[in-house]
């Protein structure tokens, strides 16, 4: 142990000067001997290697973004090569060269930041020990050891035994439920990160091995976390539960206001964005036009939830332009689910449908004008006008003779070609 804590006395030094230094600003408040003032140096100083590395963290975010998109070309290639690995990879780097995406950049940020986290566990590991480490000498190192945390002492470990835990002067009830519930929590914090991230920020349009990994990964972290919870020292629980609640928070900011595009996130993201910025009729923030500038340079390759948010600010009078800025514009066109630009033409208003009583007035109206417009309606006319006259001025040939009645008392058949019953007017033919 001693001769890796030489080997990284360059990064456990520093970390122990700042543990100490939280140490005698809370131990003013609460007291130097009080588990308060420990764990909360150990708080403090977990946010504080967090909040320098947030730099890294951004790049993690957007290489293993980088890799999400590339993985529909990756499985394409392996499908097409699956019997010649030798071109596989050099397809692989091929589509790495022209994207400009390098494999191990996702790891890097993680590789660069495991030293920090090494050498606070080896600083916390030490109290818990007792050795001497960095800046912390035997007056803070006894200070530490009698800190407790919640009745459990800073180097208490759940798999001590009674006699050991009673020199620290403690009980064995107390540290092992103290634990058990850190390690609870530690474990829990972890799946519900990785949960988020797959349920959440994940492109579902496109199935990948990499998802497959990365949920194998939110079940195998948490039970990892659960079998090496129980041989580290409450000091390190706390470390760890700090590390885990705040990458939580943090990668639920991320995935709140900058989604990876095709996932359940960004549809939620786009549907506040399109309230506000059909409310504001602009975009306010730079956040907000770089999304917007995004979407808009991916032309016809629009996911469904990017097209919808563009269609729904056509329908209100508003265009997105190339900057990521937002203008009323005339344009009525709207995109189908393939990408395609249409012209949204009014809905046909379907006639309000009439009664009965309505439908049959009309139609006797028809009637009447049509019977109106006849030639047979003007004889029928002049027939009637010519009744008018008295029967004695008319011509006695002109005086009509009973027909005769059907033998038999039969009816009169009607001619071929003719309906029973009267006839209605011909209309005049039209020419």
């Amino acid at each position: 142990m001693d001769t890796i804590a030489s080997l990284f006395s360059f990064i456990t030094t520093p970390v122990s000067w700042v543990i100490v230094q939280f140490h005698l600003v809370y131990g003013k408040v609460f007291g130097p001997d009080t588990g308060w003032a420990w764990g909360l140096s150990i708080v403090s100083l977990v946010i504080l290697i967090r909040i320098c590395l947030i730099p890294l963290f951004v790049k993690q975010i957007k290489a293993t973004r980088a890799m999400q998109t590339l993985q529909p070309e990756m499985k394409k290639i392996q499908e097409r090569y699956k019997n010649d690995k030798q071109r596989q990879s050099e397809e692989m780097m091929k589509l790495y060269k022209e994207s400009g995406t390098n494999p191990l950049s996702s790891c890097l940020p993680i590789l660069a930041q495991s030293p920090f986290f090494f050498a606070l566990y080896h600083v916390l590991n030490g109290i818990a020990t007792g050795s001497t480490i960095g800046v912390i000498n035997d007056s803070l190192l006894a200070s530490a050891r009698k800190a407790h945390i919640f009745g459990a002492p800073l180097a208490a470990k759940f798999t001590d035994g009674s006699s050991k835990v009673e020199a620290l002067g403690a009980t064995l009830t107390d540290v092992r439920v103290v634990t058990a519930i850190m390690i609870v929590m530690m474990s829990a914090s972890q799946f519900y990160t990785q949960r988020q991230l797959m349920t959440k920020n994940v492109d579902t349009t496109v199935k990948t091995p990499f998802m497959q990994q990365q949920k194998m990964l939110m079940y195998v972290f948490p039970v990892m976390f659960a079998i090496f919870g129980i041989n580290f020292p409450v000091g390190v629980l706390v470390y760890w539960l700090t590390t885990n609640v705040w990458t939580m928070g943090q990668q639920m900011y991320v995935i709140r206001n900058n989604p990876t595009p095709g996932s359940k996130a960004q549809a939620a993201y786009l549907e506040r964005l399109t309230k506000h910025v059909t409310h504001h009729e602009k975009t306010r923030s730079r956040g907000e036009r770089s999304i917007v500038k995004a979407i808009v340079s991916k032309g016809r390759d629009r996911n469904e939830f990017e097209r919808k948010f563009i269609n729904s600010l056509t329908k209100v009078g508003l265009v997105a332009q190339a900057d990521g800025t937002v203008v009323k514009g005339e344009s009525t066109a709207v995109e189908t689910e393939d990408g395609t630009p249409t012209t949204a033409t009014p809905r046909r208003q379907q006639p309000k449908r009439q009664t009965k009583a309505q439908r049959q007035s009309t139609a006797a109206r028809a009637t009447d004008d049509s019977a109106e417009n006849t030639p047979d309606a003007d004889e029928s006319k002049t027939s009637l006008s010519k009744s008018d006259e008295p029967e004695d001025a008319k011509p006695a040939t002109a005086a009509k003779k009973p027909a005769p009645k059907p033998a038999g008392g039969t009816r009169s058949k009607a001619q071929s070609g003719q309906r029973k019953g009267p006839q209605r007017p011909k209309s005049p033919s039209k020419k």
